[in-house]
């Protein structure tokens, strides 16, 4: 394994697009309110009762717990874990289509939190909008999704901004970073 660890936050947006990795990490040191879209800015602010842990004051309840893995090399935090069900709950804003990238999200939390000694039995997307639950398959379950997780681990770690080419315009309409954005196919 290589030492370079990948943040699990950042397992979807290699997805979305690689480069705004890079810009996320440029423009991460300034205010959120000079590079976030209004949607971002609402989902942080969503998301701000887990960070603060604040969402709950139950004791089997665990809020923005550090997590690690070095089998993976993924480091991060999780939303939340319910002890008492044993579910691994990865928290969004709102969810209209299950996209690849949440799914490694959650994957990436459940390695980290089953190296740490933790049983999970069950994962969990929830959309903050709605209150609508989606329950995921565990990677031993699904043998397609979870090689598609280790395959994605696989390109980041070998991936080189310097050759990237964006091949999907739709994904540069809605970028933040467009404008920065010298790969940009608008």
């Amino acid at each position: 394994m290589e030492d370079d660890w990948i943040q699990i936050s950042q397992l979807n947006d290699f997805i979305f697009c690689p480069a705004s990795i890079y810009f996320h990490n440029l423009y991460g040191r300034q205010a959120v309110l000079t590079y976030q879209s209004p949607d971002q800015l609402k989902g942080t602010a969503a998301h701000s009762a887990i960070d603060q842990r604040r969402y709950s004051t139950h004791k089997n309840i665990l809020q923005s717990l550090f997590v690690e893995s070095s089998t993976y090399g993924l480091i991060g935090k999780i939303d939340l874990f319910d002890s008492s069900t044993k579910t691994l709950i990865e928290r969004k804003k709102q969810i209209k289509t299950i996209y690849d990238g949440y799914i490694f999200q959650i994957y990436g939390q459940y390695f980290c939190m089953i190296e740490m000694g933790f049983q999970v039995d069950h994962l969990q997307l929830y959309s903050l909008d709605d209150h609508r639950k989606y329950d995921i398959s565990l990677p031993k379950d699904d043998q397609p999704m979870f090689q598609k997780f280790e395959q994605l681990l696989k390109e980041m770690r070998q991936f080189s901004l310097s050759s990237f080419k964006q091949q999907n315009q739709k994904k540069c309409l809605h970028c933040i970073y467009e404008p920065a954005c010298d790969r940009s196919l608008l």
